[in-house]
């Protein structure tokens, strides 16, 4: 049974904190905004916009706020444990992945599956090797990034926060003085493949951040903000780190992937300026107009980002089927047309959210035999597969294309074998005995 948005947010408890659903709306908001922005398309293929008038560079300092969405699942994922060990008895590891996975990996899978329809068809018609076509099969999973990583960050949760109550800032400050490390034995000692332990390191950080906000430690935003944007300025301005916080073509150094030292500390000024907004915001979001907004817009929110650039590629397509020019990126002529794109991008992606949304409805918890092995080899298995899709894109996947996901050769169609397996093994590892999720 669905509920709409005004009865959920009727029944919202006093207790919830409001401003962590506005962040994870917001933080998701800005990502499609900024890629909406960003992709440079002419008919010969896309670009970035980032790459072509480097001093816009400096936006990605705003726009670049996948951190908060780290840290606001941190913070919420600490409640979901907690409350889990509270109600259940005996282990909760893979109830909980399966409570936060679900609402994540069910619209993710359809998405994949979809695509996954759509792009053999393509290729058949041998529109699907060059120009914007192409383009748009290596693109469309690219974001899938961000949700493998956070499928990750998931998994680790649980040994973390037992971490955490024992021992507080101490294991962030492990976290990022180990990213540090990784940082120097890459750029100072040449150490091959030490970068990819950021993707974790870097990543875990910002999420115990999360944690911390959830025992009411984040006692001084203005320092946290202060000390984060003063690191990453003078990384950028001294180091061997990159202005733009988001990845550039061609660049020899990027800092989102593997994410780098001066990410953590652009994340960290971020986190602090979000809480000292956090007092103003909670208030605005007393008014009940204003919160059903938010409820609503979370309810869709996943389903959003991922079909936004599908979206956008839509109305790409559409200006060349019609027969109109596209105007060279960043000329007056491009710039002119940005407002009515993001306009028509928004409603493309309201129709496709339409269409798409009941996939990311919360479901009842089932009760299926399982255990935790089970569950780890699941979330395991969802992430090499999430993962090595959104390196692979479905541009080859006739041709058996192969991409390297850190060390390791990968092809579309196991990518997407390996996430649907792994949806399988988390569904079924929950606890035998129904439990009241909470978080």
């Amino acid at each position: 049974m669905t509920v709409s948005a005004r009865a959920a947010a009727a029944a919202t408890p006093d207790s919830r904190d409001r401003y962590v659903d506005l962040l994870r709306v917001a933080s998701l908001a800005a990502v499609v905004l900024g890629h909406w922005l960003m992709a440079a398309v002419s008919g010969d293929g896309i670009g970035n916009l980032l790459a072509l008038v480097p001093p816009l560079q400096v936006l990605t300092w705003g726009l670049q706020i996948m951190p908060v969405f780290f840290f606001v699942g941190g913070f919420s994922h600490a409640l979901c444990h907690r409350s889990l060990e509270r109600r259940a008895q005996g282990p909760v590891y893979a109830a909980f992945l399966r409570a936060r996975l679900r609402r994540l990996l069910r619209p993710t899978l359809v998405f994949i599956l979809v695509w996954a329809a759509l792009a053999p068809a393509v290729q058949l018609t041998g529109h699907g090797r060059g120009g914007l076509t192409g383009a748009a099969l290596r693109l469309v999973t690219q974001p899938l990034w961000f949700i493998g990583i956070y499928l990750a960050v998931v998994a680790f949760t649980p040994p973390l926060l037992r971490l955490h109550d024992r021992h507080g800032w101490a294991v962030f400050a492990a976290l990022a003085g180990a990213a540090a490390l990784v940082d120097v034995l890459r750029f100072a000692l040449g150490v091959p493949y030490v970068e990819f332990l950021n993707f974790a390191l870097v990543w875990l950080a910002v999420h115990q951040l999360g944690f911390l906000r959830a025992d009411g430690r984040l006692t001084r935003p203005a320092l946290l903000a202060a000390a984060g944007l003063a690191g990453a300025v003078l990384l950028v301005a001294f180091g061997p780190y990159p202005l733009s916080m988001v990845g550039m073509p061609g660049e020899k150094v990027s800092n989102m992937a593997p994410p780098t030292l001066a990410l953590l500390c652009h994340g960290l000024w971020l986190v602090g300026a979000v809480q000292l907004l956090a007092r103003p915001a909670t208030a605005w979001l007393a008014r009940p107009r204003v919160w059903r907004g938010v409820v609503a817009a979370n309810g869709v929110a996943m389903t959003a980002f991922l079909w936004h650039l599908t979206a956008m590629l839509g109305v790409y397509a559409a200006q060349l089927a019609l027969g109109l020019t596209l105007p060279e990126p960043a000329t007056a002529a491009w710039w002119a047309q940005v407002p009515l794109r993001i306009l028509a991008a928004a409603a493309l992606t309201a129709a496709l959210v339409a269409a798409f949304r009941r996939h990311e409805a919360p479901a009842r918890d089932a009760a299926h035999p399982g255990s935790g092995p089970a569950a780890v080899l699941g979330i395991t298995l969802c992430v090499l597969g999430v993962l090595g899709l959104s390196v692979t894109g479905l541009g080859g996947l006739l041709e058996g294309h192969t991409a390297t996901l850190i060390a390791l050769p990968v092809t579309a169609p196991a990518a997407i074998g390996m996430a649907l397996g792994g949806l399988l093994l988390v569904e079924r590892s929950g606890s035998a005995r129904r439990v009241r999720l909470g978080g």
